[in-house]
């Protein structure tokens, strides 16, 4: 029961103080952290779409190249490329 009474008398102290909305604003503090982390963001963001488009670049380096290797070496399709690398496959 001294619990109860206590948690009473809380509320009761809590609901008599004025309400003052400056104690509760973040302020100037909550401004700059929160600007820092939007910026760590754009700047993780931007890293991000930087290295993918690296690797598409490669990719599409890799097939121009695989598609000239093809072509010197007298190749159409890529099933026939596909085929020759095979290990298994044995020319009759």
């Amino acid at each position: 029961m001294h619990l109860a009474s206590s948690v009473t008398a809380l509320i009761a102290l809590a609901a008599e103080e004025e309400f003052d909305p400056n104690d509760v604003t973040p302020g100037v503090e909550g401004f700059v952290i929160t600007f820092i982390v939007m910026a760590v963001v754009l700047l993780l963001v931007l890293d991000m779409v930087r290295r993918i488009r690296r690797v598409n670049y490669r990719a599409e380096a890799q097939e121009r190249l695989d598609a000239e290797e093809r072509a010197a070496r007298g190749e159409t399709g890529s099933d026939d490329a596909a085929a020759s690398d095979a290990p298994n496959s044995k020319p009759e």
